[in-house]
């Protein structure tokens, strides 16, 4: 029997990618090639803020149960990254007519997403507000926290910028805009001040997961690798804590050897058909 092929994280994304990078636009889309959102979620390190924020993310025991009991992500992990990464792609770059479609198929998915958390015994609705608001201020903060630290200049009030434009995204999923934060600083006491958080066992479960995927091409797992314990030492430590993971060495986690590991991945990821292409695109609408 021919053993399984190994998996790569790149490939799904770069299938969707292509797909939400349109070639003809009917318009500028929900923030426009002169927005922060479009130069900031074109860094490279995106990758390790999209980790970070699942890490943030499953902390949220009832948003966890969700992910946990009406998802596929234990079988198919690299395509749940892929379609979640899509759809933010879709959100930050497709025109406006693909980017409200993007959301009301979110918003279609999540009526039927709802039950009972086993570890709490709370009930949960991926249509509840609340947890529409940890989810976006789980994956807002990490991507400004991992960009200003890896990635391009991103000072202070660029990034109050950024969290500022990103209301709209939690807008169009449900999230009343005047419950949105609008500066980093209101996002993290928001974050800090959600009582509801803990490391239940489906969220160890998944980011265990998220961390060592079963089935990963060796050329691939120890950079993947050192990119999980890159995200876990950008954690608060309230929540390294609340996993039980300990620090990462300091030299793994300095500026140039990152910068430098993510080089790797996006030469990787560049050199998959279509990627470079795309990026094209995007720069000469940025350009224009």
């Amino acid at each position: 029997m021919e053993a399984a092929r190994r998996l790569s994280p790149l490939e799904p994304l770069a299938r969707i990618y292509l797909r939400a990078v349109p070639e003809h636009p009917a318009d500028d889309g929900l923030f426009g090639p002169k927005s922060i959102v479009w130069r900031v979620n074109r860094d490279r390190c995106f990758p390790l803020a999209g980790m970070r924020s699942l890490m943030v993310q499953a902390l949220h025991p009832l948003a966890m149960a969700g992910v946990a009991q009406h998802s596929t992500w234990k079988q198919d992990p690299f395509g749940r990254l892929a379609a979640t990464s899509g759809y933010l792609l879709t959100t930050t770059y497709g025109d406006t007519a693909s980017a409200l479609a993007a959301a009301a198929a979110v918003r279609r998915i999540h009526v039927h997403v709802r039950g009972v958390d086993p570890q709490t015994g709370l009930p949960y609705s991926a249509e509840d507000p609340a947890l529409l608001l940890w989810v976006h201020a789980g994956m807002v903060e990490s991507i400004v926290t991992v960009v200003q630290r890896y990635g391009r200049s991103l000072e202070p009030d660029g990034a109050d910028r950024y969290v500022a434009e990103m209301v709209r995204s939690a807008e169009i999923v449900g999230v009343p805009r005047e419950d949105v934060p609008t500066t980093v600083d209101s996002l993290r006491r928001y974050i800090e001040t959600v009582e509801l958080r803990q490391a239940t066992p489906a969220a160890k479960e998944a980011i265990a997961i998220v961390l060592d995927p079963p089935d990963l091409e060796d050329e691939m797992r120890d950079l993947w690798r050192d990119l999980g314990q890159i995200a876990v030492g950008t954690l608060p430590e309230w929540a390294r804590e609340m996993y039980g993971f300990p620090a990462p060495p300091a030299e793994l986690m300095e500026r140039e050897p990152v910068r430098q590991l993510l080089g790797a991945l996006d030469l990787a990821f560049e050199s998959l058909p279509g990627v470079l292409e795309a990026r094209q695109r995007l720069e000469l609408r940025i350009r224009a």
